[in-house]
């Protein structure tokens, strides 16, 4: 796949996570909240953005334009993704302005946080050949990072995955300024492991392009998705 296609997925990576929050907050259709379940949301975000990558296989995949593969894939991410967006507004049980602007600060503290990472794979002239799928990568994670740290040390949410949990509570045990929350370790290994993998990343892309690109696509879905779930979630539940 080239660098411009896996880019364009990423709407469908970020409706994955908007779907599942709609789903945890029952502002799903009945007949269809078994697909947007976790993890079916996945596999059904997979297949929907494989079904519409499939129909435009014959289009040019290396331009942005409406009517390349790049520019359908992303145009119907987006379309998908707006669709969840506005139906979290009109059928959330709350959808407060201090909530909003909670998850609009997460957002731009997970830009922030990617500028920085990204300024630092570079400075090491490594990363270059990853170019916005690397990007996609380093802030798919930095959202995820940032979100769960807010979600725990702020609104008391809990943090389901074994290996993250075990961070955060190793981090809590550290000795650190109470204004970082307990979560700040988490958050520090997952900005440097998204560099470290975008780093060594830069070569394998020079030799395998399509494979390569593809599977960071990979890995910046597993940062971007639950991000993005969180950042729903956080404003409507």
């Amino acid at each position: 796949m080239t660098e411009a296609t896996v880019a364009a997925l990423a709407p469908w990576m970020a409706a994955g996570g908007a779907l599942y929050a709609l789903f945890q907050v029952e502002a799903v259709p009945g007949a269809v909240a078994q697909l947007v379940g976790s993890p079916a949301v996945y596999g059904t975000v997979a297949v929907a953005a494989g079904l519409t990558g499939a129909a435009v296989a014959e289009r040019p995949a290396d331009a942005w334009t409406p009517r390349s593969a790049p520019g359908i894939l992303a145009g119907t991410g987006t379309a998908v993704l707006s669709g969840a967006l506005a139906t979290a507004a009109v059928t959330a049980p709350s959808l407060g302005s201090a909530a909003v602007a909670r998850s609009v600060a997460i957002l731009a503290a997970a830009a922030l946080a990617t500028a920085g990472v990204w300024a630092g794979v570079r400075r090491l002239d490594r990363g270059r050949a990853t170019g916005l799928v690397g990007l996609l990568a380093v802030f798919g994670h930095a959202l995820d990072g940032v979100s769960t740290a807010v979600g725990y040390d702020l609104l008391g949410f809990g943090e389901q995955t074994p290996l993250s949990r075990v961070l955060i509570e190793a981090g809590a045990a550290l000795p650190a300024p109470a204004a970082v929350g307990d979560a700040w370790l988490f958050v520090l290994v997952k900005l440097l492991v998204a560099a470290v993998v975008v780093g060594l990343f830069d070569d394998y892309v020079r030799e395998e392009p399509a494979e390569a690109y593809l599977l960071l696509g990979l890995v910046a879905a597993v940062g971007l998705g639950p991000g993005v779930h969180n950042v729903v979630l956080f404003a409507i539940a």
